[in-house]
C-alpha cells in the first residue's frame, strides 16, 4: 500500500521536471528573440520603410493587372536590394559620414549637385503620395473625418516626433512600426489559395513583352531599389555608430569595429529579406484576390483596400488599411531624413537626429520644409498618381548613377581601407546596376 503514494510522487516530480525544461526552453527562446531583436535597427527600419503607401500602391497594381506572374520578382530583387543596402550601410560605418559627404570629398561637386537636384524633389513627391494615402486609406475607416484633416494631422505628428524625440527613443519607435507590416502576410490567407499556383509562379519567372508587363517591372525594381534608402541607411549607421562609440565611453569597453560590421551585415540582410517578403504578400494578396475577380487596375492604396472589402471581407479590409497608415508613419521620417542629410552634408550644415533643433536648424527646417512641402501638394489639388509617375522617372535616371557611385566607393581602397567590397558583392551590386539599366531602356524602347 505504501508504493502507490512513492509512484505517485516520482510521476509529479517527473511531470514537474518536464515543466521546468519546458520552462526553462521557452525561456532561453524569449532570450533569443530578445537579443535578435536588439540587434536589428537601421537595416530593419530602411528595409520596412521601403514598403510605403507608394510602393504598396505599386505592388496592388502588379498583382490586380497580372495575377501572381510578378510574384518572383521578390526573390530576384532581394539579394540585389540586400547588398547595395549592405554597401551603404558599410560606408556610413567605415567612413562615419553619410554619402552625401564622401561625394563631396572624393568625387566632383557636379555630381554632388546632380543627385540631390534629382533625389530632393523626388523623395518630397514620395512624401506627398504617402500623406495622401494615408489620408485617403483613414478616410475609408474613418468617413467622418475628412481627408484632408487627417493628412495634416499625420503631418504635424511625424514632424513633431522627428523633431522632439531624440534620436534613440524616435528609432525604437520606428523599429516598433515595423511590426504593423505584419499585416501582410495575413490577409492572403483570408481566402483560399491555390498553393500550386503560388509555387510555380514564385520559382519560374513569367515575362509578357508589352510596355504595361515592362512598365510594372521598372515600377517594382524603383519602388524596390529606391535611392533615398541609400542616404538613410548610410546616415543611419553613422548615427549609430555614433551612439554606440558613445555608449562604450560610458562603460569603459572597447569598440569592436569588426562586430559592429558584422553586426550592421546581419541586421541589413534581415531588413532586406522582411521588405521582400511583405512586397511577396501584397502582390499575393492583390493577386490572389483582386485579379481573380476581375479588379485589375489599382492606382492608388484607398482603391486597393475598398476592393478588398466586398472580395475577402472587412478582416482583410482593415489588415490593408491598418498596414498603409503604419507604414506611412514609419516612411515619412526615413524620406525627410534622407533629403535633410543630403542637403546638411552638401552645404556643410549641422547634420543629426541626436542633435536638439537649436544645435541643427537648418537640417530640421528640411525636415519640415519637405513634409510641408508633400502635404501642400495634397491641397493644391496635384494628382498623387501622377506625382508618382514623375517620381518614378526621377529614380529611374538617378537609380543607376547612384548604383554605379556607390560601387566606386566601396571598391576604392583610399576610402574604405580593407573594408572595401569582396567579389560576391560585386556581382550583386553590378547584377543591381545592370538590372536596372535594362529595366529603363526596355521602358524607352516599349513606350516607342
Amino acid at each position: 500500500m505504501r508504493k502507490k503514494p512513492v509512484k505517485q510522487l516520482e510521476a509529479a516530480q517527473e511531470v514537474s521536471k518536464n515543466l521546468s525544461n519546458k520552462g526553462n526552453l521557452l525561456v532561453k527562446g524569449l532570450q533569443k528573440i530578445k537579443k535578435v531583436w536588439r540587434l536589428l535597427g537601421p537595416g530593419l527600419i530602411t528595409g520596412a520603410s521601403d514598403d510605403d503607401p507608394s510602393g504598396i500602391a505599386t505592388y496592388s497594381q502588379a498583382g490586380a493587372s497580372f495575377g501572381l506572374k510578378t510574384l518572383w520578382t521578390a526573390f530576384i530583387t532581394f539579394p540585389l536590394m540586400a547588398a547595395i543596402q549592405e554597401m551603404c550601410g558599410r560606408i556610413g560605418l567605415v567612413t562615419k559620414s553619410g554619402i552625401g559627404a564622401v561625394l563631396k570629398k572624393h568625387y566632383p561637386k557636379k555630381l554632388l549637385y546632380f543627385v540631390a537636384f534629382l533625389s530632393v524633389p523626388a523623395a518630397i513627391i514620395n512624401i506627398g503620395a504617402n500623406l495622401a494615402g494615408m489620408g485617403a486609406v483613414a478616410n475609408l475607416l474613418f468617413p467622418q473625418v475628412p481627408v484632408a484633416v487627417f493628412t495634416f494631422l499625420a503631418a504635424v505628428l511625424i514632424v513633431l516626433s522627428i523633431i522632439f524625440f531624440p534620436y534613440k527613443k524616435l528609432a525604437a519607435v520606428m523599429k516598433y512600426l515595423t511590426v504593423v507590416l505584419l499585416v501582410y502576410i495575413i490577409a492572403p490567407f483570408l481566402v483560399k489559395q491555390d498553393l500550386v499556383q503560388i509555387i510555380q509562379n514564385t520559382f519560374i519567372p513569367q515575362i509578357e513583352f508589352s510596355k504595361e508587363f515592362i512598365g510594372i517591372l521598372v515600377a517594382i525594381l524603383g519602388t524596390t531599389i529606391s535611392p533615398y534608402l541609400f542616404f538613410w541607411e548610410a546616415s543611419m549607421e553613422m548615427e549609430e555608430h555614433k551612439a554606440k562609440a558613445l555608449e562604450d565611453r560610458k562603460t569603459h569597453q572597447k569598440l569592436d569595429f569588426d562586430k559592429e560590421i558584422s553586426n550592421m551585415r546581419k541586421d541589413n540582410a534581415f531588413g532586406m529579406f522582411f521588405s521582400n517578403f511583405i512586397m511577396f504578400f501584397i502582390i499575393l494578396t492583390a493577386g490572389s484576390i483582386l485579379h481573380k475577380n476581375g479588379v485589375t487596375n489599382i492606382s492608388t492604396v484607398e482603391e486597393a483596400a475598398s476592393s478588398l472589402k466586398p472580395l475577402a471581407g472587412d478582416f482583410a479590409y482593415l489588415l490593408f488599411a491598418i498596414g498603409v497608415i503604419g507604414t506611412g508613419f514609419l516612411a515619412i521620417p526615413v524620406l525627410a531624413g534622407s533629403c535633410s542629410y543630403l542637403l546638411a552634408e552638401t552645404f556643410n550644415w549641422q547634420e543629426g537626429m541626436d542633435k536638439k533643433l537649436t544645435e541643427a536648424k537648418e537640417f530640421y527646417l528640411v525636415i519640415i520644409a519637405s513634409v510641408g512641402i508633400g502635404l501642400g501638394m495634397n491641397f493644391l489639388g496635384v494628382n498623387p498618381v501622377q506625382a508618382l509617375i514623375y517620381t518614378a522617372v526621377l529614380y529611374g535616371i538617378i537609380s543607376p548613377v547612384l548604383i554605379g557611385v556607390i560601387l566606386h566607393i566601396c571598391n576604392n581602397q583610399k576610402i574604405m581601407g580593407k573594408y572595401k567590397n569582396g567579389w560576391l558583392s560585386n556581382i550583386l551590386g553590378f547584377s543591381g546596376l545592370a538590372l536596372m539599366s535594362l529595366a529603363i531602356l526596355a521602358l524607352v524602347v516599349t513606350s516607342l
